[in-house]
């Protein structure tokens, strides 16, 4: 973990608090110096980092820039340990999970994206992922799931964002079709699971859960097809609360792993 994001990490973590440069120093192991020149990096990168003398420093509440260790913060104990790779941009969060899924990722790597260029759902449609929405896959390994059957596991998903949203935001969603969230009758999230199986013995090795979701998309430009349906969580510029704090509780939703 680089110096930044080791000051990120501390700025998310304490979000409600300042923090001093003498503090910092200190938990990073490094010079107050480093400290300056790692908040230097972190605003010329677009965070918004408020400082005050004889306080320190403090991330502003209207950040939400997606990162690994905005999302870390928001874990509990037990969690903060899982693999998180959070890209500004990827064609497809589900194509780098299975990717890494096949070379062994453990259960629980996270992909995010602020958006994608080539997001798909069932069937292989296409699946607009524009910025504005929060974008996300999960590996799941079959002998930590409480159960593996399609049905069961998709509707398991669906349900803990939908939890998730609600926790957060009191925003109540439901579940439309087979993968589909809605609110107030105009979708929000879409969900797409693929697995993959050992060849010669068809024994499942993991599953990919992907999660697309309008967080403060600007539907108006979406597809004439797809915005008379669509709808998103939040209007541009009005959430309550960040993405980064969603997708980490998601995960912990997901991983805890327990029927509804």
């Amino acid at each position: 973990m680089s110096t930044s994001e080791k000051v990120l990490f501390l700025l998310e973590s304490n979000k409600d608090s300042y923090t001093s440069g003498e503090e910092m120093a200190r938990q990073c192991g490094i010079s107050r110096n480093a400290i300056w020149k790692a908040i230097r990096d972190l605003r010329e990168k677009g965070y918004i980092i408020e400082a005050v003398s004889n306080k320190g420093y403090r991330l502003s509440e209207s950040n939400d820039i997606l990162s690994a260790e905005g999302i870390r913060a928001g874990l509990p104990a037990d969690l903060k340990a899982v693999d998180i790779f959070v890209y500004d941009s990827l064609k497809s969060t589900s194509d780098k999970a299975k990717e890494l899924a096949v070379n062994g990722a453990s259960h629980g790597t996270v992909i995010a994206a602020a958006m994608q260029t080539g997001g798909r759902g069932r069937k292989d449609h296409s699946f607009f992922s524009p910025e504005g929405g929060l974008y996300m896959s999960i590996v799941l390994k079959p002998d930590l799931m409480f159960s593996t059957e399609s049905g069961e596991v998709t509707s398991f998903v669906g349900q803990s964002v939908i939890g998730a949203i609600e926790e957060l935001s009191g925003i109540r969603a439901n579940i439309g079709g087979i993968n589909d969230l809605y609110v107030d009758g105009k979708k929000i999230c879409g969900i797409l699971l693929e697995s993959g199986s050992e060849f010669d013995s068809n024994t499942l090795q993991w599953i990919v859960a992907g999660i697309g979701i309008n967080f403060d998309s600007d539907i108006n430009k979406f597809p004439e097809d797809v915005k008379e349906r669509a709808s998103s969580l939040f209007e541009r510029g009005k959430a309550t609360i960040t993405k980064n704090a969603l997708t980490a509780k998601i995960i912990e939703r997901i991983l805890d792993c327990q029927p509804f």
